[in-house]
C-alpha cells in the first residue's frame, strides 16, 4: 500500500502545474483586429429564386388570305427583324388581296353613310317644323345608324390586312415568307413580347407567412449581371398552404427598364420583410455560440472582455444586437477564436 503522504505530494504538484499554466495563459498576448461599434442599418429578408416570365406576349396570325409583305422598320431603315423593338400601332406586315378589298366596297359604303346622314338631318329639321311624322324621322335615323355600322365593319375588315403591334415590345419570332407569296389565314406571322417588367412565381416557406405582405421590396440578381441589382415588389400572396410542400405561392413584379433580364432567366432574390436603422449591427461570423448564449469580445486597455449579446433582426450575413454591446466600444473582428474572458490582446490592423 502506497504512502498517503506520497499521494498528497503528487496532488499538490499537479495543482501547482495547472496554476502555472493558467498564469502562463494569462500572460500570452493574442493579436486581434478591432473595429469601433457604430450605428448601422440591417434588413431581414427571405431568399427566393426562380425563372422570370414576361408580363405581355402575343402571337399574331393572319386573319385573311393574301400576298405577304414585310414592312420597313423606320428605326433601322430595313425590314423588321428578330430583336427589333416595335411601338404600339407600328405596322409590321401587310397582306394584300385586291379581290378581298373590292368585295368590301368601302367607297360605296362611305357614300351611303353620307347620304343617309343628309337624309336624317333633313328629316330632323322637318320634324322640328311639323313637316314629317316621328315614324319617318326614326326610319331615317335607323338607315343612318345601319349605314354607319356597315362602314365601320368594312374598316375593321380592311384592318385585318395590316398587322400592327398591339403594344410596345420586342419581336421574338418572325417566320420567313418570300415577299409577295400568298399565305393562308391563320398562319403565324410574328410574336411580340414586352419584358420591360417581368413576373416571378415563387413558393414561400410556411413559417414566413406572417412576415410577407404585398408591396414589400424585392432585390433581384442574376449571375450574368454582376453588380446589377434590379428592384421589384411583392404583388400577390396566396392564403393557402400546400400540404405537401408546406409552402404558399407568391408573385413578384420586377422592373426591367433596360431589358437586362431576359424571359426564362433564372434569378435569385431577397424579399425585405423588416429593417432597422441607426442600430448596432455586427457580422454574424464574429459571433461565438456557447451553451450560456451568444457572445462577442470587446477590448479595453489591452484586455478582451466577453459580452453576452441578444439578437434582433438577422440575415445570412449580419445580426442586430439589441443588448450587450454599446456604441463606440472596440469590437474584436479578427482573432477572437482563441480568446477567453480577460485575455491579453495586442491590436493589429
Amino acid at each position: 500500500m502506497k504512502n498517503p503522504v506520497t499521494f498528497l505530494c503528487i496532488a499538490l504538484m499537479i495543482i501547482g502545474c495547472n496554476r502555472q499554466q493558467d498564469n502562463l495563459g494569462k500572460d500570452i498576448t493574442v493579436p486581434v483586429t478591432v473595429a469601433e461599434v457604430k450605428p448601422g442599418t440591417i434588413e431581414e429578408f427571405i431568399d427566393i429564386n426562380g425563372a422570370v416570365k414576361s408580363i405581355k406576349e402575343v402571337q399574331l396570325k393572319a386573319e385573311v388570305t393574301g400576298n405577304y409583305m414585310l414592312k420597313t422598320n423606320p428605326s433601322t431603315g430595313r425590314p423588321y427583324a428578330l430583336g427589333d423593338r416595335v411601338n404600339e400601332g407600328n405596322e409590321i406586315i401587310e397582306i394584300s388581296d385586291k379581290e378581298y378589298e373590292n368585295n368590301i366596297k368601302l367607297s360605296s359604303l362611305k357614300l351611303n353613310l353620307e347620304i343617309t346622314k343628309q337624309v336624317f338631318d333633313k328629316q330632323q329639321s322637318l320634324f322640328d317644323k311639323g313637316g314629317v311624322t316621328l315614324s319617318e324621322l326614326k326610319n331615317a335615323e335607323i338607315n343612318y345608324i345601319n349605314a354607319n355600322y356597315n362602314y365601320e365593319d368594312a374598316l375593321i375588315r380592311l384592318q385585318k390586312m395590316h398587322v400592327r403591334a398591339p403594344f410596345t415590345g420586342v419581336i421574338i419570332d418572325l417566320p420567313y415568307f418570300t415577299p409577295g407569296v400568298k399565305i393562308d389565314a391563320n398562319a403565324l406571322l410574328v410574336k411580340i413580347m414586352d419584358y420591360s417588367k417581368l413576373h416571378l412565381e415563387v413558393n414561400l416557406p410556411e413559417k414566413s407567412m406572417g412576415e410577407t405582405k404585398p408591396g414589400q421590396l424585392v432585390r433581384v440578381t442574376n449571375y450574368t449581371l454582376p453588380g446589377d441589382t434590379l428592384m421589384g415588389s411583392v404583388t400577390q400572396l396566396s392564403p393557402a398552404i400546400d400540404p405537401e410542400t408546406r409552402s404558399y405561392k407568391g408573385m413578384i413584379l420586377i422592373n426591367n427598364p433596360k431589358l437586362l433580364l431576359r424571359p426564362g432567366m433564372f434569378v435569385k432574390g431577397e424579399i425585405v420583410v423588416a429593417s432597422a436603422k441607426n442600430t448596432i449591427v455586427v457580422p454574424k461570423e464574429i459571433i461565438v455560440s456557447k451553451q450560456r448564449g451568444n457572445s462577442v469580445f470587446v477590448v479595453e486597455k489591452g484586455i478582451a472582455f466577453e459580452r453576452i449579446v441578444e439578437f434582433g433582426l438577422e440575415n445570412p450575413r449580419e445580426v442586430q444586437i439589441t443588448s450587450g454591446l454599446k456604441e463606440n466600444e472596440m469590437l474584436v473582428v479578427k482573432g477572437f477564436e482563441t480568446l477567453r474572458d480577460r485575455s491579453k490582446v495586442k491590436e493589429i490592423k
